[in-house]
């Protein structure tokens, strides 16, 4: 048996709507069966998704203010105002900016950016750069990707004489800042049709209104923020991003293909999870450690050789900031560890002097991913007594809801169920710790802390191929709300398992079912190839790729997960030296047995200190695994291990030193022969002789003990001080009689079902064993 990493929750779709999307639609079943497992089951509405163009895009004058906010605008513009664009650090900030500024250049506006600075102005609207940019000579500020929650700041800015237009897409509270225009899609006396728009999204729809078209050269822009901030990719969303990516694909704006090339991706490659994993980053880098600015200037260049430089100094940025994530998460793991040890609480509160806000919701990130549970990560400020931090959580646990108990501790905090950010005393560290723990005790059961894995697309291997994979493009992009689909193949034979690599550290598989075959590879999953048997059913759970090598093309599963369900037998046998096996035996559950005596007496240095089940001696107990030493006296014994225990694993060494399944039983002749000998000689000096007898006749030096032990049993010789005599009132008897003739006949079974049988012979052998089936002796 094979655990998962994580709890699987199979979902599958149903295979009457699978078939209709299929045959209406004309798409393959692999297709099919992604569609319905995303809700989207009616022929009709299938086709629309799956070709969307810019109808798709509603008119941007149905936002609450767009036609007051362009009248501001406009009348700015004429009377050749100031107006500066106020954005946000991140890459969702800085494409608004990038679009924004874009458009109103393209206008004729006197227009210039600010974005505040992380550590020293922190989130949003802030008062002391309102100021600034009022003594600059702005008149006017636009907000984008940030403003709805700045209502103090936002009268600043009025009382200063400046107008204010926001531009967000953050939750609205209960009350909604003063602004000349506020353009929100999701605001209370508004009537937009799509509520879930990115920053960059409403920022592109002010530009269209503005412009009076769709500025289609800017959409490559709108997908980069669009990805990096985690909406749902549905709606506009999904049309921006597809048509974005693929105009990145063949764009000629020297930014994108900076990005790409410092990046290592291939620009006419490019996807979501370029964007998400390579090209996000980079631009998010920036803001993480300093200022913006570069960003945006990158984002704007028409220069080439501008455009590069500023790509690899984001490109150092990013490599900066993985660098000082690395250091903060394996400082943060330490302390866990030092702190924890193996009793890992529900939440975990982790605070460090010096450690960069700016990264902290990333080492976050990891934390939960790693040990599945709720992590707040804060940076401490001695001299000022204050933390500042990130916060992830884990299905089940709203980390804004338990946040807000305890509001009297946390002077700033927001963010939602699953991600949060905080500023608090350190002094209330220790509390909130507290706190937040025994409510997590509350309201999270033990199935909850184990990592759960959504499976929606089971597949048949014959329903894998080149073709299929390739046209799978047309379901893309994948992210929020039209996740990437998670593939499991089930109960599929291994013909072939290797450990590849130059540590060996990755594995490779060949799956079979019948006639289809897949390969299958696992980055890091090197170990597991100890643990999987000849015969060995698996189910896994993966991406589906086309690996191309020397021009040709084959799918192939990227392992994520693996289980099986069968019970497994580990062939030992024959390998004598602990050294060789132990350390690919999990330790934990596992029970070691010995049979005899002498292996208790024997045991190798390699296996001292653990612990070893003498049978007949000690009391068996339950274990997930059960390593048996030796060769057991009788078949009885082994049965009694093997139901008592019912393990998932058996490894079978079953050593045995004096192995006599070669050797056999001496044949009738062999005992007439030695019996006429001793009668003609009335007695025979085993101690002194034997040799000389066993050279003569050509025999073992075991056969002459073993004849003398059985004539001895039966009565026929007598043995004293190792002188054999014939006994000559003695009864006629069978040789089958002798408790040694016996052993040894049941030895030599034994040792040809356990020691010389083949590993599919020995499986079946301890199947019946198992069920119970298996009783002759």
């Amino acid at each position: 048996m094979i655990e998962s990493k994580k709890r699987w929750t199979i979902s599958r779709p149903d295979d009457e709507i699978v078939e209709t999307l299929q045959s209406t639609l004309k798409i393959p079943s692999v297709h099919a069966k992604i569609l319905a497992a995303r809700g989207i089951t009616e022929p009709t509405k299938a086709k629309a998704f799956l070709h969307m163009d810019e109808t798709c895009l509603h008119d941007p004058f149905l936002f609450h203010d767009m036609d007051k906010a362009v009248d501001i605008i406009g009348r700015a513009i004429s009377e050749q105002k100031k107006i500066v664009v106020y954005g946000d650090y991140d890459a969702d900030g800085v494409t608004s900016v990038s679009v924004l500024t874009t458009a109103l250049e393209r206008l004729g506006a006197d227009v210039f950016f600010a974005i505040p600075d992380r550590f020293q102005h922190g989130y949003g609207p802030n008062q002391e750069l309102f100021e600034e940019l009022h003594e600059q000579g702005a008149s006017l500020i636009i907000t984008v990707d940030n403003g709805i929650s700045g209502i103090d700041q936002i009268a600043h800015a009025k009382s200063l004489g400046m107008d204010v237009i926001i531009t967000d897409h953050h939750e609205i509270g209960e009350t909604i800042p003063a602004a000349d225009a506020v353009i929100h899609p999701r605001h209370p006396e508004g009537s937009y049709p799509f509520g879930e728009l990115a920053g960059v999204g409403v920022a592109f729809k002010l530009a269209c209104a503005l412009l009076g078209e769709i500025p289609h050269d800017l959409i490559e822009l709108v997908a980069i923020g669009t990805v990096a901030d985690l909406v749902p990719l549905q709606d506009e969303n999904r049309y921006l991003v597809k048509e974005g990516i693929r105009r990145m694909r063949r764009s000629t704006r020297p930014a994108i293909q900076a990005l790409a090339r410092v990046a290592g991706a291939e620009q006419a490659g490019l996807n979501e999870e370029s964007i998400g994993f390579t090209i996000g980053p980079r631009i998010n880098a920036a803001g993480r450690l300093g200022d913006a600015k570069p960003a945006v200037d990158l984002l704007k260049t028409d220069d080439e050789g501008v455009a590069m430089a500023l790509a690899e100094q984001l490109d150092s940025l990013n490599k900066e900031r993985q660098a000082i994530v690395s250091t903060i998460t394996k400082e943060a793991e330490r302390m866990i560890s030092d702190t924890y040890g193996d009793k890992i609480p529900y939440v975990f509160v982790i605070a460090g002097e010096g450690w960069n806000p700016g990264v902290v919701g990333i080492v976050a990130s990891r934390l939960t991913e790693k040990y599945h549970r709720p992590s707040i990560v804060l940076s401490l400020d001695p001299e000022a007594g204050t933390a500042k931090g990130s916060a992830r959580s884990i299905s089940g646990f709203d980390l804004f809801g338990e946040l807000s108990k305890n509001a009297h501790l946390l002077p700033h905090f927001g963010g939602h169920q699953m991600a949060a950010g905080m500023t608090l005393s350190i002094d209330d560290i220790d509390d909130l710790r507290q706190n937040l723990n025994a409510q997590a005790a509350e309201v999270l059961t033990e199935q909850m802390l184990i990592p759960e894995k959504v499976i929606d697309v089971p597949l048949k291997l014959e329903e894998i191929n080149v073709d299929v994979l390739e046209s799978l493009e047309i379901l893309r992009p994948f992210g929020m709300s039209f996740e990437k689909p998670a593939y499991m193949i089930e109960k599929l034979t291994t013909a072939i398992v290797r450990q590849i690599g130059a540590d060996k550290n990755h594995l490779k598989l060949e799956l079979q079912d019948g006639e289809w075959k897949l390969d299958a590879i696992g980055f890091r999953f090197g170990h597991m190839a100890d643990h999987m048997t000849p015969d060995i059913t698996l189910s896994l759970v993966g991406d589906l790729q086309v690996n191309e090598w020397n021009g040709h093309k084959k799918p192939q599963l990227l392992i994520e997960d693996v289980r099986s369900d069968d019970w497994q037998l580990f062939d030992l046998r024959g390998i004598r030296e602990p050294s060789r096996w132990l350390p690919k035996i999990p330790l934990e559950h596992t029970l070691f047995v010995a049979f005899r005596d002498r292996t208790i007496s024997r045991l190798p240095s390699t296996m001292q200190g653990i612990s070893v089940l003498h049978y007949g001696k000690d009391q068996l107990k339950e274990a997930d695994n059960v390593v048996l030493l030796d060769m057991p006296n009788a078949k009885t014994e082994l049965e009694h291990v093997i139901q008592t225990t019912v393990p998932d694993r058996i490894y079978a060494h079953l050593h045995e030193p004096e192995s006599k399944y070669f050797d056999g039983i001496p044949g009738r002749d062999q005992f007439g022969w030695f019996y006429t000998f001793l009668k003609k000689r009335g007695s025979f000096d085993m101690k002194q002789n034997a040799d000389l007898l066993t050279k003569h006749m050509g025999w073992k030096k075991d056969t002459v003990y073993f004849i003398s032990q059985v004539f001895s049993e039966l009565g026929f010789v007598k043995i004293e001080n190792g002188v054999a005599s014939v006994v000559e009132t003695a009864d006629k008897r069978d040789l089958a009689e002798a408790p040694s003739y016996r052993q040894r006949q049941r030895q030599i079974e034994l040792e040809k079902r356990l020691l010389y049988a083949s590993y599919f012979e020995l499986k079946q052998w301890f199947e019946t064993i198992r069920n119970g089936i298996d009783r002759e002796e």
